[in-house]
């Protein structure tokens, strides 16, 4: 498995390929890399390092929009106003190991996500545990209600199937997920002890944005419980110890056991 990554415009992972396979959806010439802290959000594909939160502001986190620093071995790191995150790649069995290490004030509260957007066929689906805690968002960008995977309030989500004009997110009380598409497979496994982890899901069939949609289908391993971290209640957001370091892992492989 290789992860190409794109220090200088974000630290955008721009690919991830396995086999005979690219498993990241991209979109071209959208301008990405004239963007500067601040910007709105320009949505270029690949996986995106969403922290301090997914939602809100500032929208798709503080991360994507710095330039970050390559530290040679697999390692690069980016320092935001209130925290820096470094992250090392290096290899594991039948896949990736990723390494993160947030140092930020004792105390500070923060949603991460690893935003993956995949190439995947209308025949593809998304496996997580049996009815487990979701919140869906019903809408781009509306609150959340209550439910059970894989069908929370009706909407079933592990089918990504035919564009239909829908956009709907979910945040899933999980810390492993396995993509079939055909004859693929691909896992996330998510590890950080003491922390909130969780599994988004974003199944865009061309229903967002208003103007000029677009198919676009995430699943995201996540530090957290909700996309933005203005709406966190107890239990929902990462804490930094108080060691000023909070550590994870993020595991991607085709071993897929769920």
């Amino acid at each position: 498995m290789e992860i190409v990554t794109d220090a200088a415009h974000g630290g955008r992972w721009t690919s991830l390929h396995a086999g005979a396979r690219e498993w990241l959806w991209r979109r071209e010439g959208t301008g990405r890399e004239h963007v500067s802290p601040g910007d709105a959000f320009v949505d270029a594909g690949g996986l995106e390092e969403c922290v301090p939160t997914v939602r809100g502001t500032p929208d798709h986190g503080d991360a994507w929009s710095r330039a970050w620093t390559s530290e040679g071995d697999g390692t690069e790191s980016v320092r935001c106003e209130r925290f820096s995150l470094t992250r090392t790649v290096g290899s594991a069995h039948e896949g990736a190991r990723v390494d993160y290490v947030l140092a930020a004030d004792p105390g500070f509260r923060f949603v991460w996500a690893a935003h993956a957007l995949l190439d995947l066929s209308e025949r593809a689906t998304l496996h997580l545990p049996e009815s487990a805690d979701t919140r869906l968002y019903p809408s781009a960008n509306g609150p959340w209600t209550e439910g059970s995977w894989p069908a929370p309030r009706g909407a079933r989500l592990d089918r990504f199937g035919p564009d239909d004009g829908t956009a709907v997110g979910a945040v899933v009380d999980a810390s492993r997920a396995c993509v079939h598409d055909d004859e693929d497979r691909l896992a996330f496994s998510l590890e950080a002890d003491g922390q909130p982890l969780s599994i988004a899901v974003w199944r865009n069939l061309g229903g967002f944005p208003v103007t000029g949609p677009y198919r676009s289908t995430g699943v995201e391993p996540m530090l957290g419980r909700v996309f933005d971290l203005a709406e966190t209640g107890p239990g929902d957001a990462a804490r930094v110890p108080a060691s000023g370091e909070l550590r994870w892992r993020l595991t991607v492989s085709a071993d897929c056991t769920c």
